[in-house]
């Protein structure tokens, strides 16, 4: 028998048997129950399968019904100055921009001609005004036949009518402005000859402007003269105008559909003619209105409804709307106030999940300055 059998291991095959009893032992151990760490990690998870949304109280306001549109604003008076007379303009007396009154001179052109006209009829009916005189004399004593008279008479009237004709001429010489106003178009210059009928001016009247809508037949009902209109105009940003209902006409439109509603609004300088502006017609006042955000109304095509946030789940509620104003909606059956609505995070949202508040809606604390003030 060979010696070398029965021999002891050799040192580095020792080693290598206690490293591999070493890992063997550190993998059972791995393999284990989990460190207190993990636990909590678990419940962070069941945590995070809420979903987050943000909600608001279904609270009560004041709620106006209006019918809202656009429009551009037109001036209540506005006349196109002809010249009434052809001749060529000596003066031309007002600029583009200038406030007018009406018969306020505007233009006045060559009046020599006219003048000469005038001169001439005048002539002519002077001689006819003594003639006649001294006919009526000759009939008395039946010198002339009261026929001749007659004739006389006419001619007389006729001569009357063409001098009138004649000054009236020469007043068109002056051009004057039909209206007041604002000159808003000036087509003529100091020089130019000016042709019979033919525009020279624009003038606007700005003191009171209106707006034209052509509304839906289903509002006839609910608009009449006198109600309120406030105007907003992108020219000016940030200011809100007040005006009336001022007519409505009662004939719906065969091939619109629509009725005409004029709103006037004072003009004070600010508004102008032309402006693009947004109108909003109030019929309806309610003053404590159940609102809920429009932003809260679900928009799955089914009846109107809304997520409420109760016992930390989402709950579906089908709502009765009312009127609609300035993005709140009047809540008028499905809700009561107080009612926590999602307004945020709603599209992932079925009935029964859990949902986690991001910021609750509740009275926000004084300021530290003002709980100061309020305890004095």
């Amino acid at each position: 028998m060979d010696r070398n059998a029965f021999r002891s291991p050799s040192p580095s095959l020792g080693r290598l048997a206690a490293t591999l009893l070493m890992t063997a032992t550190l993998a059972a151990c791995s393999g284990g129950a989990k460190p207190p760490a993990a636990a909590g990690e678990e419940k962070k998870n069941a945590q995070a399968d809420a979903i987050p949304v943000e909600v608001i109280a279904a609270s009560t306001r004041p709620i106006a019904a209006s019918y809202t549109g656009t429009a551009a604003l037109e001036p209540r008076a506005e006349s196109q100055v002809v010249a009434k007379t052809s001749g060529v303009a000596l003066e031309v007396l007002v600029e583009e921009g200038q406030v007018v009154k009406a018969g306020q001179p505007l233009v006045r052109l060559d009046p020599d001609r006219a003048r000469l006209a005038v001169a001439q009829t005048k002539a002519q009916l002077q001689k006819l005004e003594n003639n006649y005189r001294r006919a009526q004399q000759l009939v008395a004593q039946q010198l002339i036949s009261a026929g001749e008279v007659d004739q006389m008479r006419y001619d007389l009237e006729n001569a009357r009518a063409q001098y009138n004709l004649t000054a009236l001429e020469l007043s068109y010489t002056t051009v004057v402005a039909p209206i007041s106003g604002v000159v808003a178009s000036r087509d003529i210059k100091p020089g130019n000859f000016v042709q019979i009928n033919s525009p020279i001016f624009r003038i606007v009247d700005s003191s009171r402007l209106e707006a034209t809508l052509n509304v839906p037949e289903r509002e006839l009902s609910k608009l009449r003269p006198g109600q309120s209109v406030k105007l907003v105009a992108d020219a000016l940003p940030g200011r809100t105008f007040e005006g009336v209902v001022d007519r409505v006409s009662p004939v719906v439109d065969n091939g619109s559909g629509t009725f005409r509603v004029v709103a006037a609004f004072a003009g004070n300088g600010e508004l102008q003619a032309g402006m693009f502006s947004r109108l909003s017609i109030n019929y309806d006042q309610r003053e404590n209105a159940l609102v809920v955000p429009r932003a809260a109304l679900l928009e799955d095509g089914g009846e109107p409804a809304v997520f409420v946030v109760r016992d930390g789940k989402a709950e579906r509620a089908a709502l009765k709307l009312g009127y609609d104003d300035a993005g709140w909606i009047e809540v008028r059956d499905g809700l009561k106030p107080g009612d926590q609505v999602v307004v945020a995070g709603k599209a992932a949202l079925r009935e029964g999940t859990a949902v986690q508040v991001l910021q609750p809606d509740r009275p926000q604390a004084p300021a530290p300055a003002q709980q100061a003030q309020a305890d004095k």
